[in-house]
């Protein structure tokens, strides 16, 4: 299959109403590619888990690839860059969760598997004080060379971008909207510099208009991406609360900037705190050793493999997929080995038993070297 077509099923199925991340990854790793998804026999369909006969409809509309078509344009004519989860330039950090988009759009140049990766979030009503705390962070922290993500709102989102530009830094904003529009449109200048920086980065068509419901979607991404997710300024209940809620199921760390006890935009911040669902920071410093980053000896020692004569020509198998030390992920593995996801889980058990897999948490695997 070419590059083109290729990307029109990728694009395709992304677009399918009513099919989810998990529901996309299900059908890709039972059909066996995500262009079979689209010529699989209907009662075939019905056998993945989560189809159903209104869903099977759904993917077989022509629509599906005339939408996918008019997408294609848009991409070529602005030079978009696909994320696709099955692809090596999808951000590693999103891989293992199994709601993150199976695709996302991005414009500009940056790196969404860079050592290190701050998401920063606030209101959009931001204080001095918080604009002030947001860019000393910032500062602080740009001898890491970190990438900032956040979300380019208003009052902290737009802060934080201005001032990772202002110190040479990777900045990149995720949109709720889809490419083919800046929102809020009073930041469409900025953007501009913004892509020489970093730049773009949504999980939504072009077509699509920045509606409320899609916030919490982008949210998810903005936790999903980052090593710490920063909350600088923030009422009890927004946006950035869900984004720390999402942070925190993710696993992540999440820090907060306390503010005084009357203040409104500081309610948030030091409610996560007082819950322990948020670290408490006041300088770059803080989030430097929360990560260990000033720690050399901070990456644990590689486990060293036993080596098995009695491998069977199925775990060899596996284990040659794994050899470059990445986490592999059930549907990635089904796909590339060509087994069903029954035949894998044993195989994976058996190499689990031998010490030379380590099962991680998302129904993610390593090789252990």
């Amino acid at each position: 299959m070419n590059h083109h077509n290729e990307t029109l099923y990728r694009v395709a199925l992304k677009n399918i109403p009513k099919v989810g991340a998990v529901i996309a990854r299900n059908l890709v790793s039972y059909c066996g590619s995500v262009e079979a998804v689209f010529r699989e026999n209907p009662r075939h369909l019905l056998r993945v888990p989560g189809v159903g006969p209104k869903l099977v409809s759904s993917i077989r509309q022509k629509s599906n690839l005339l939408k996918a078509e008019e997408e294609l344009r848009f991409i070529e004519k602005h030079d978009i860059q696909l994320h696709f989860y099955l692809d090596d330039c999808y951000p590693e950090r999103l891989r293992h969760i199994s709601q993150a988009p199976i695709l996302m759009y991005s414009k500009g140049t940056f790196d969404l598997n860079a050592e290190r990766i701050i998401s920063i979030v606030g209101t959009r009503q931001a204080t001095n004080y918080g604009k002030l705390m947001c860019a000393r962070i910032i500062r602080d922290l740009a001898i890491y060379n970190p990438v900032v993500v956040s979300g380019l709102a208003y009052g902290i989102d737009i802060t934080a971008h201005r001032e990772a530009v202002a110190r040479n830094l990777s900045t990149v904003a995720v949109l709720g909207n889809g490419l083919g529009r800046i929102y809020p449109s009073q930041h469409r200048s900025f953007t501009k510099t913004m892509t020489k920086h970093g730049g773009l980065l949504t999980e939504f068509g072009f077509e699509t208009p920045p509606d409320k419901e899609n916030f919490p979607s982008r949210n998810r991404i903005i936790a999903g991406l980052a090593d710490v997710i920063i909350v600088v300024e923030s009422a009890e209940s927004g946006g950035s609360i869900i984004t720390a809620e999402f942070a925190n199921s993710y696993n992540r760390d999440v820090a907060a900037i306390p503010g005084r006890g009357n203040d409104e935009m500081s309610a948030g911040c030091n409610k996560l705190i007082k819950t322990h669902k948020a670290h408490l920071v006041e300088s770059g410093a803080d989030i430097a050793r929360l990560l260990s980053w000033d720690d050399e000896n901070n990456k644990p020692a590689a486990t060293q493999s036993a080596l098995f004569a009695d491998l069977s020509e199925e775990e060899q198998l596996l284990l040659e997929l794994m050899k470059d030390g990445k986490e592999a992920g059930l549907d990635i593995l089904s796909l590339q080995s060509k087994m069903s996801l029954g035949e894998l889980a044993t195989v994976l058990l058996s190499l689990e038993f031998k010490g030379v897999v380590q099962a991680l948490p998302g129904k993610r695997f390593l090789r252990l070297n």
